[in-house]
């Protein structure tokens, strides 16, 4: 049975919050995502049609992710959970754009925030990639799945993560923030996973050059960037992989029905 996803009754149910405006934001394909005000609060709001599956987190496990790394400034504290429902603080700043990544010390900023996210407490899931992958793949119609074939092969190639540490999985440039202190939103991927994988998104998605990935490689692993190389190689074949899956499957027809 689907869940609610009205605001009115969603913030009539958590404590504090009915009656409060709101209005949508942007994104959120698979929830609705809107900021929510009362009594000169402002909040984040998710809501689910259906509670949540792999390739995501759920909202509890979110919640408990996002919450470990709020209590080191690198997120917004979470308010409120449910199965479909997350609340979470509004936290004024600038969310960062492909052009921040063009300045040095921007870069490091992030991998001091990354490094210490790769440091909280494994949570216990482990990000699987060829499921996501399959699953990207099982929504797209017969004419993409020969190319299909082409990634998933890249992807089954992986042998698996070879260190293991708690991962944000989805640093986009509207997934980070300066308040002024570098935060990350949307942990619905968070889990554990090899800790390339965070710098290969920022890397790979934005176009990074190599001499942006050295900077960034470098601020991770105390100057001693270049012999991950390779290993940031990897993880970013295999996230292009999974990008080109994603974003195929989102633009498919049979997505829309």
């Amino acid at each position: 049975m689907s869940a609610s996803t009205d605001p009115a009754t969603v913030l009539a149910g958590i404590p504090g919050w009915r009656g409060a405006s709101y209005r949508e934001l942007p994104g959120g394909l698979t929830n609705r995502t809107l900021l929510v005000e009362n009594a000169g609060r402002r909040a984040v709001l998710k809501i689910d049609p259906a509670p949540r599956k792999p390739p995501y987190s759920s909202r509890q496990e979110e919640a408990l992710i996002q919450d470990r790394a709020a209590a080191l400034g690198r997120a917004n504290r979470v308010l409120y959970v449910r199965d479909t429902v997350l609340l979470a603080e509004w936290a004024e700043g600038e969310v960062w754009t492909p052009a921040h990544f063009d300045n040095d010390e921007n870069l490091q900023r992030l991998a001091t925030a990354m490094r210490e996210v790769h440091e909280l407490p494994l949570t216990g899931r482990l990000f699987d990639l060829q499921a996501a992958a399959r699953q990207y793949a099982g929504q797209l119609e017969s004419a993409g799945m020969d190319e299909a074939q082409t990634h998933l092969a890249v992807i089954d190639s992986m042998t698996g993560p070879m260190n293991l540490c708690c991962c944000h999985n989805d640093l986009v440039a509207e997934n980070i923030i300066s308040t002024p202190q570098v935060r990350f939103l949307d942990w619905e991927y968070a889990c554990d996973n090899d800790p390339l994988f965070d710098l290969a998104i920022v890397v790979a998605h934005h176009g990074l050059s190599d001499r942006q990935a050295g900077v960034l490689l470098d601020a991770c692993f105390d100057g001693d960037g270049r012999r991950w190389r390779e290993q940031l190689a990897v993880q970013m074949r295999l996230y292009d992989a999974l990008r080109w899956l994603w974003a195929t499957a989102n633009a498919s027809p049979a997505q829309d029905e």
